[in-house]
């Protein structure tokens, strides 16, 4: 079986554990998936199960909030502490005015599922199965589809403006646009052998993706050609972001990456504990970095990272709103 075929079977293996998870689960499910950090002490972790766990004082305490979802929610985004939106299967985009407490679905226009979202501003986008990127340029109200110009599964998107983005996915495809995604183009490189599962650029030359089987990718010349990294595991590399003070991070299920020159070389950096990390969360100077049922935080300058002992996904941390209003967005 050639590299592609193994890697898009892969990621049909990741989504069926998902759904297990979900339906064997004896008390109120959580899977945590994505978050987000609008402002210094207001940040959201999301269940793939449809809550949205909320914190105003930095993570020091948590309420959560239905989203009325009645499939699964890959991804969150949000516009600043009250405007925010949740992204998921069959082209499912909820938004929220009033920091998470209601939700109202949003037409998005398609039936694939979302795998990722993202705003600049005003400016937003969602992308997924079969290649599909929707945008949004009035803040989320109205959504339309963008030519992708592939069928593969898109797994991230990233924007350092609204006019320059990347986004990358299933069997090592890599796409760019300098037009805010009216028009994507295909990067054809050799170096992408596998699945590809997050990617970040820190200026409009220097980029990285990193994926399945210890794949990880540089560009320095804005996305137009990769060349690949050694890294020190042969684990799914699942997200990459670089804090406030320069250092690059990559997760993975059993700990984290860390680069302290720029991205050009990478360590193992070991945790405590096995979180099945997926996702890194900027939040204010620092990052947070989100497993399944944990989110670790940053702390000692990047020396160590301690769990958020006050989010307890499917415990008693917090009562849960369930007054979701489900209507057409404002």
């Amino acid at each position: 079986m050639n590299p592609a075929a193994l890697a898009r079977m892969a990621g049909v293996i990741l989504l069926s554990a998902a759904s297990l998870c979900a339906q064997t689960s004896k008390d109120r499910p959580c899977w945590l998936r994505d978050g987000a950090a609008p402002g210094k002490t207001t940040a959201f972790a999301m269940c793939q199960q449809g809550l949205l766990w909320s914190t105003s004082d930095g993570g020091a305490t948590w309420s959560a909030h239905e989203t009325g979802a009645t499939v699964a929610l890959r991804a969150v985004a949000f516009l600043n502490s009250a405007r925010g939106f949740v992204a998921g299967d069959e082209g499912t985009i909820l938004a929220t005015t009033d920091g998470g407490k209601t939700w109202r679905p949003v037409t998005s226009g398609t039936k694939e599922h979302l795998r990722d979202i993202t705003f600049i501003g005003e400016s937003g986008w969602a992308a997924g199965f079969n290649g599909v990127i929707v945008h949004s340029a009035d803040g989320g109200k109205t959504w339309a589809p963008q030519k992708s110009g592939t069928t593969q599964t898109i797994e991230s998107l990233f924007f350092l403006d609204p006019q320059h983005g990347w986004a990358v996915g299933w069997a090592g495809i890599i796409l760019r646009t300098f037009d805010g995604g009216n028009h994507w183009q295909e990067v054809k490189t050799e170096a992408a052998s596998w699945s590809l599962a997050s990617v970040c650029f820190r200026d409009l030359n220097n980029g990285w993706a990193v994926g399945f089987a210890g794949q990880m990718l540089r560009s320095r010349d804005g996305g137009a050609t990769w060349k690949a990294v050694t890294s020190p595991v042969n684990s799914w590399l699942t997200s990459i972001a670089f804090d406030s003070a320069g250092r690059g991070w990559i997760t993975y299920e059993n700990g984290l990456l860390l680069s302290q020159d720029g991205g050009e070389t990478w360590k193992a950096v070991p945790i405590a504990g096995r979180y099945f990390l997926a996702r890194l969360i900027p939040h204010g100077d620092s990052l947070w970095a989100m497993g399944q049922s944990a989110i670790l935080r940053e702390m000692g300058a990047g020396k160590e990272w301690k769990k958020i002992e006050s989010l307890a996904p499917g415990g008693s941390a917090a009562a849960i709103d369930r007054t979701a209003d489900m209507g057409e967005p404002k």
